[in-house]
């Protein structure tokens, strides 16, 4: 499954076409850890989250089926989101364009949107799927691979991902590319653009609504069979980050399937339409934001921000990655948040509705200390 093409460092195909994505990460030999072990070793400090992975299963056939339902619900509106998004991006770039998804979330989404603007510009646009880790930076490598091995003009790169919560990623990502710049003595941009920004970090985004993104139900069987990156003791001084192949999934791997759902939905009149107004600004999601953990910090005595995943993907993160302790939802009635219900039934998970709340959802991760 994981073909390498032909290069001194050869990137990765993952399940998808070498035009709809090629991941700049080197394939490391597994050593798996329970999902308890894994927080436990987290919360203790002993091991950084990027050390460890954890075996991945297929779906249940419920849950698949409730994947596939939320595709059929979401995937105009995510179709039409992804056209806008490519339309900004041509916007704020001169030339071709070459997009840089944070691995792995922000995968299926690059994907998307490099279809959307091979098909509807005259601009040529490739896409690279590469790492970026909380606390410990981007994939300076993987950049410089781009810039010096593959000659891609830095103005021409575009950091993309598939949403925002809290805005701890947008914020690794431009202190990461500033350090770079400053390394390499360049000006590669560090903008950032994301389909949802329910937490107002990123420079551009299609949405601030808190929806069910039908990629964010899933792990590596809608992002290419390929592990959240790691940095362990395999990974080199001259190396990219690494992954997991979880090639043992392709008999469920709907990485295409997804993609193909979404990209046939694709209009020209869409992605010739005039953007929408958002009704809230960045700056009043992010106030929302920082009042609404300050809230939950004191009210159910948390005391690292870390353990609080605020929006319906990050929550759904939680569910399927981590050690749950309380899911909260806006509306228990709400359609984007079915998924996580059954999650919760399944995990015995208490789960506690709040009107008020800023997001559809918002997942805290149990202190195993």
């Amino acid at each position: 499954m994981f073909n390498n093409l032909p290069s001194d460092k050869s990137p990765l195909l993952g399940s998808y076409c070498a035009e709809d994505c090629l991941f700049l990460l080197k394939n490391i030999k597994p050593k798996f850890y329970t999902i308890e072990d894994k927080e436990r070793l987290i919360q203790t400090g002993v091991m950084h989250y990027s050390e460890m992975v954890s075996q991945e299963s297929a779906p249940s056939k419920d849950y698949y089926e409730l994947f596939v339902k939320l595709t059929a619900q979401y995937k105009q509106r995510l179709a039409v989101e992804v056209l806008q998004l490519a339309k900004k991006i041509i916007e704020n770039r001169h030339g071709d364009i070459c997009l840089v998804s944070l691995v792995r979330a922000g995968t299926p989404i690059g994907v998307l949107l490099n279809r959307a603007i091979n098909a509807y510009s005259q601009v040529n646009s490739a896409h690279y799927s590469i790492s970026i880790i909380r606390d410990k930076g981007i994939d300076e490598n993987a950049l410089d691979y781009l810039i010096f091995d593959q000659k891609i003009k830095p103005e021409s790169i575009v950091f993309v991902d598939g949403w925002t919560a809290k805005g701890v990623m947008t914020e690794e990502l431009k202190k990461a590319v500033q350090h770079y710049n400053m390394r390499r003595n360049l000006n590669l941009s560090e903008q950032l653009f994301v389909i949802s920004d329910i937490g107002g970090t990123a420079d551009f985004s299609a949405t601030y609504d808190d929806y069910a993104i039908p990629s964010a139900l899933m792990n590596s069987t809608v992002s290419g069979l390929v592990s959240r990156s790691v940095l362990n003791e395999q990974i080199k001084a001259d190396d990219f980050h690494g992954c997991i192949s979880y090639s043992h999934l392709e008999n469920h791997d709907r990485s295409n399937w997804f993609i193909d759902q979404i990209t046939d939905c694709f209009k020209l009149s869409d992605f010739q339409s005039p953007l929408q107004n958002e009704a809230l600004s960045a700056q009043t999601r992010q106030s929302m934001t920082r009042t609404f953990l300050q809230e939950i910090m004191r009210e159910h005595h948390v005391s690292n921000k870390n353990r609080i995943k605020p929006g319906i993907a990050e929550a759904t993160r939680v569910m399927l990655r981590r050690v749950p302790d309380l899911l909260i939802v806006k509306d228990k009635l709400n359609p984007s948040t079915v998924h996580l219900l059954k999650l919760a039934r399944e995990k015995n998970i208490d789960v506690v509705e709040m009107n008020e709340m800023p997001f559809g959802a918002c997942a805290l991760i149990k202190d195993v200390k």
